[in-house]
């Protein structure tokens, strides 16, 4: 029979602990334990085989793991774990949006508890103000749901520093007063920087530039993330080392890993092995994925880089509007054509291309001239459902969203439920130690938090209460918004933030960067 727990005993946390990754760990609090985890399975990040456990959470620590069906201590509040997963809460490495202004709800509800912000080359702002240090003294004072975290972004870095978009090589003086600004931004507590090569400005940036900033982040140990130049199944390798090469002698992360017309499991295996042979070689080469065959990006992808910002589209459309036109079909041609995009914008959100340029009398090609580079975002189903599986069954990918508050793709609101659904429960193609770590330890990581991603005493006590086998992600193209079921309790910093199918707390804070002053 199990003993009753000392509070002497859940200070020290020395019962039943649990493998660790090689992070440093603070000590656990020095206070009596506030919630009490019964006889829960317990799959605590590292990959260790799942056990049965009682845990202890004191504060906003895990206070201490032991044997299970363990008596409560006076005063903390019981809850019943009846064999369901207790993990560490997941870490989205790619997230768009602002908590300043929109509700993450969605994210806790499929068991996020930390994100990172300002990916893709564009960070959050307050108004106007593109300095990131106004932005985090705004996030330290807000009532936040689940843990923010937040990199430097090179679009924004450049356009706050005065470059204009149309400048392909800045001189020195404005490659210094870049790297100078990413300097203050990664001191004040950023976690690295984040390029958007497929995107303006990031289009326009050589590699000098990027390499400058990426020696810059290298001094201050933090990670380079791309959305790189291409991912196109002919170019993504040659994409790949550029971004090595701007990273260097940095950590390189490769955002949202995928292959862009790449057809087959074999094609993926080759991706994984060539990412391998990298590591092998002494480059910290890292990546994430999401669980879904389509894209969700602008339609200025779509158009050739002449037509769009900051050049003058109206004159582009007056004076080249056939070779416009041409180029488009081509490039839908190759996407699939028309049916392969599903816009998800106002006022047409929900139809494909070619549904909205029916509707509108129109060729899809003279649509998309009507409205511009900037008239939509939609899904772009370009990517082969085999080859991606084995990009998210790697366990050496981290699993990330790509999505935010609002986007209609359901990778916002489904894509961890997906991972535990699909291919924990239905395939059986991932045990959920190993799925639970793709979410958690692994991205941890990735960035450095060295007390949060693993369940174990003096971690923070960012934790998920589950049973696999009833969580369903519910959302799909046509109805993105519905939110994922089956992650009972979701708890943050020590602290319920999400439980009953709704949020019931603020308690997440404002993550900085180890090194942050």
């Amino acid at each position: 029979m199990v003993r009753d727990i000392t509070r002497r005993q859940l200070v020290g946390g020395a019962i039943a602990g649990s493998a660790l990754v090689n992070l440093p760990v603070r000590a656990a609090p020095r206070r009596g334990p506030t919630i009490y985890f019964r006889d829960v399975l317990l799959v605590d990040g590292t990959g260790a085989k799942p056990r049965r456990a009682d845990v202890a959470v004191a504060g906003d620590r895990v206070a201490a793991i032991l044997p299970p069906r363990g008596a409560a201590p006076h005063g903390a509040r019981l809850v019943l774990g009846e064999g369901r997963v207790l993990a560490p809460g997941f870490i989205d490495t790619h997230t768009h949006g602002n908590p300043l202004e929109q509700s993450y709800d969605a994210f806790l509800a499929m068991g996020v508890t930390t994100i990172l912000l300002g990916v893709d080359g564009s960070g959050p702002r307050v108004g106007e103000d593109l300095n990131l240090a106004t932005w985090l003294t705004a996030a330290d004072r807000a009532s936040l749901s689940l843990n923010v975290a937040v990199l430097a972004s090179h679009g924004t870095l450049r356009r706050a520093t005065g470059i204009p978009d149309a400048v392909r090589q800045p001189d020195d003086a404005a490659l210094a007063r870049m790297a100078a600004q990413l300097d203050r931004e990664l001191t004040a507590g950023a976690f690295g920087i984040s390029y958007g090569l497929e995107y303006v400005p990031g289009i326009y940036a050589a590699g000098t530039e990027l390499a400058g900033l990426g020696q810059t982040v290298a001094r201050h140990d933090g990670v380079v993330m791309s959305h790189m130049r291409s991912e196109n199944d002919d170019e993504i390798e040659a994409s790949i080392e550029e971004l090595i090469a701007s990273a260097h002698p940095g950590r390189p992360h490769i955002s949202h890993l995928k292959v862009v017309f790449g057809k087959g499991e074999d094609r993926a295996r080759r991706l994984l092995d060539y990412i391998a042979a990298k590591r092998r070689s002494g480059i910290d080469l890292t990546a994430d994925a999401y669980p879904y065959s389509a894209g969700y990006t602008g339609i200025a992808l779509l158009f050739p880089e002449w037509a769009l910002p900051p050049s003058d589209y109206g004159a582009i459309v007056a004076g080249r509007r056939q070779e416009l036109r041409a180029h488009l079909i081509a490039r839908m041609t190759r996407r699939g054509g028309p049916d392969a995009l599903l816009i998800g914008t106002a006022p047409y959100a929900g139809k494909t291309l070619a549904q909205a340029a029916d509707e509108a009398g129109l060729h899809y090609a003279d649509f998309l001239i009507k409205i511009g580079p900037g008239g939509a975002s939609g899904a772009h189903f370009t990517m082969d459902g085999a080859l991606q599986d084995i990009l998210v069954l790697d366990p050496d990918v981290a699993i990330s969203t790509d999505g935010g508050p609002g986007m209609r793709h359901p990778r916002a609101t489904g894509t961890y439920a997906k991972l535990i659904e699909q291919y924990v429960v239905n395939s059986g193609r991932l045990p959920i130690e190993h799925a639970v770590r793709k979410a958690t330890a692994l991205p941890a990581r990735i960035l450095r938090l060295a007390d949060r991603g693993t369940v174990r005493p003096g971690a923070k006590a960012d934790l998920i209460l589950f049973a696999p086998e009833r969580v369903k992600a519910r959302s799909s193209y046509l109805d993105p918004f519905a939110q994922a079921q089956g992650f009972d309790m979701v708890m943050v910093n020590g602290r319920a933030a999400f439980e009953g199918g709704e949020r019931v707390g603020a308690p997440g804070r404002l993550l900085r960067a180890a090194r942050a002053s």
